[in-house]
């Protein structure tokens, strides 16, 4: 047995807890026996202990699958060992059994036990162990242990040991309370609001028009970032393809199929006029007619929808044609938008509130026609490219060239350089599986068909590998003479608010200098239109009457401090929110209590570990 070390167990984290009732239940239902073989053919039953309480290899398996089953259930897919171990799910499964044994050492030594009353009243409420009558059934509760790999005397004490766990976690976090001067310091910085006035500066603001560049400017700007005008290494491949697009102008197209397709899609293109509309229904005529009565006089529709007991979302019927609408066709779509009108409809009695009047449309055959034959000339080109693809790949098995697929299949050459990870202009580099091919794509490599996702297919040959090398100027200079304006434009901004910060600083008003955004008030966690995030936390490190200069990326401002609202001392919002950080930091004392607990017990009690036991239950994690 080897000794415990940094590398074996990890020390519990903050917030790691003992299981509960519900662990094991869950355990029951969940997952499967657990056994592990040693290497000798024998039946491994531990590996390791803490103190006097051994380290079951089941509960260690057990706690591996739960650990999978977790993540796998929070990323939606599979996890399976391998990957299980490269997130550390082993280590940290490990760690919460050598804990849980620490507690239960530690609760026999200080004789903490439940009885056997509470053990089956437990057992009595799991779900699991239930017959069709929702009351224990003994031959369930059996099946299910036996199903899972648990006698009754494993999982009964199981749960003992739960009950035990639970209440000296109950002992260790209890009883804590946030100090109230702490909760008030972080309640009066949180929920603090301010009031400010913004200056967004523009081109428009400068008071002299930018000039352009010089060619020695430019010039200096191209060699000074010589990295942003640089092309990275690339491969240089050829390749032959077959699109659908390329095709489709050669493809047949037949009048009767044309006519027969637009007969079949008519709703595309035969829409009726239709209306946005709201419907309150009544439960009589005079009820609706007396509340036509109350909008008639000025009531708003919203008013009386919330007398009704309603919500706007609750009454919204959409768009609607004449013909939908039925007996309240007519009116409602002789009303005016906004307007209110009082008919029938299939629940009884309403009103309906006519939103917005949505034109209808009637493309003819004729009209529809050229888009229609496009799609299907790109259809039957799809198809006789399918067609073709078995012979390329006989082609390319062959040892046919590039050329010669271009000759004998109508496939169209191209070469392209490269970048890895990146997608090029040309048409074929839009392909995802085109430029996954490329990225993979090495010197030797055969050539074969890859199937791209509008049905065409290409196929490729390395050439060569085209070093990195800086781009001619001449190749870039419209590229370049943009980066320089915009640096020109930043550092003329960035001035300009210099000389506007002064002159407010001396006295002007702030509307004399540009246009003004005033924001009564805003707290921590609000935004600032069309501004960066970093612009909210400037302005909360600012004192009122202060007038600062922000600058990030392309957006500089001009920002004074208007006000400091203090933290509102009453009211529900301010009970809610004083609570709800009160109840973080008891719970963070709460669990960092009980990591301490944990480790000072696991640490004192003396732990002994079967490194190869544990290879072993690791190796049998499927």
């Amino acid at each position: 047995m080897a000794k415990d070390s940094d590398d074996d167990v990890k020390k519990p984290k903050r917030g790691e807890r003992t299981a509960g009732w519900i662990v094991t239940g869950l355990l029951v239902l969940g997952l499967g026996g657990f056994g592990v073989q040693s290497f000798t053919g024998g039946t491994i039953v531990n590996i390791g202990s803490v103190g006097d309480v051994d380290i079951p290899a089941k509960s260690y398996g057990r706690a591996i699958q739960q650990q999978m089953a977790t993540i796998s259930q929070q990323l939606g897919l599979q996890v399976d060992a391998a990957t299980a171990q490269a997130f550390g799910l082993f280590n940290q499964a490990l760690s919460s059994v050598v804990t849980a044994a620490a507690l239960d050492n530690e609760a026999q030594k200080i004789g903490l036990s439940v009885g056997d009353e509470t053990v089956a009243a437990e057992i009595r409420k799991q779900a699991a162990f239930q017959g069709t009558a929702g009351a224990f059934d003994r031959q369930a509760y059996t099946m299910v242990l036996d199903r899972n790999g648990w006698t009754e005397e494993e999982y009964e004490e199981s749960l003992r040991g739960d009950a035990a766990r639970s209440l000296l976690q109950g002992a260790v976090t209890g009883g804590f309370i946030a100090p109230a001067a702490t909760t008030d310091a972080l309640y009066a910085w949180a929920a603090e609001r301010r009031g400010f006035s913004l200056i967004r500066l523009s081109e428009a603001d400068l008071a002299e028009t930018l000039p352009g560049p010089t060619d020695d400017e430019l010039k200096a700007w191209y060699d000074g970032h010589i990295a942003d005008f640089t092309r990275p290494e690339a491969t240089r491949l050829r390749y032959a393809a077959l699109l659908p697009d390329a095709i489709a102008k050669d493809q047949p197209v037949d009048e009767a199929t044309l006519r027969k397709l637009y007969d079949e899609r008519i709703d595309e293109f035969v829409v009726p006029e239709r209306r946005l509309v709201e419907r309150l229904v009544y439960p009589d005529a005079a009820a609706r007619d007396a509340a036509m009565a109350e909008a008639a006089a000025g009531a708003r529709f919203e008013d009386l929808v919330a007398a009704r007991g309603l919500t706007l979302d609750a009454i919204d019927l959409g768009d609607l044609s004449e013909q939908d609408l039925g007996a309240a066709g007519a009116a409602v779509f002789a009303a005016e938008e906004g307007e209110v009108v009082a008919a029938e409809s299939d629940l009884g009695p309403a009103l309906f509130r006519v939103n917005a009047a949505l034109d209808g449309q009637n493309i003819s055959f004729e009209d529809a026609r050229a888009d229609l034959a496009a799609e299907m000339q790109v259809d039957a080109a799809k198809r006789a490219i399918a067609a073709k693809i078995e012979g390329i790949d006989d082609l390319l098995a062959g040892g046919a060239t590039l050329e010669e697929l271009a000759r004998d299949e109508g496939m169209e050459l191209g070469t392209l350089d490269h970048v890895p990870g990146r997608q090029g202009d040309e048409k074929i580099a839009g392909y995802q599986a085109f430029r996954e091919a490329a990225d993979k794509l090495k010197e030797g490599d055969f050539a074969e068909a890859i199937i791209l996702d509008d049905g065409g297919v290409v196929t490729m040959e390395y050439v060569e590998t085209v070093a990195s090398a800086p781009i001619p100027l001449d190749e870039v200079r419209e590229a370049v003479a943009e980066a320089w304006r915009a640096d020109a434009l930043a550092r003329a901004l960035a001035a300009q608010a210099q000389t506007f910060k002064a002159a407010a600083e001396g006295g002007a008003a702030l509307g004399t200098l540009g246009i003004v955004d005033r924001t009564a008030e805003i707290g921590r966690d609000g935004t600032v239109r069309a501004a960066p995030d970093g612009l909210l936390s400037e302005i909360f490190a600012m004192k009122e009457g202060e007038i600062r200069i922000f600058e990030e990326g392309d957006f500089v401002a001009l920002v004074r401090l208007d006000a400091v609202a203090p933290a509102a001392q009453s009211g529900e919002g301010a009970d809610a929110m004083k609570a709800a950080i009160a109840g973080q930091f008891e719970q963070a004392f709460a669990e960092d209590a009980f990591a301490a607990f944990a480790a000072a017990v696991t640490a004192g009690a003396g732990i002994a570990l079967d490194q190869s036991a544990i290879n072993a239950v690791n190796a049998s994690v499927q």
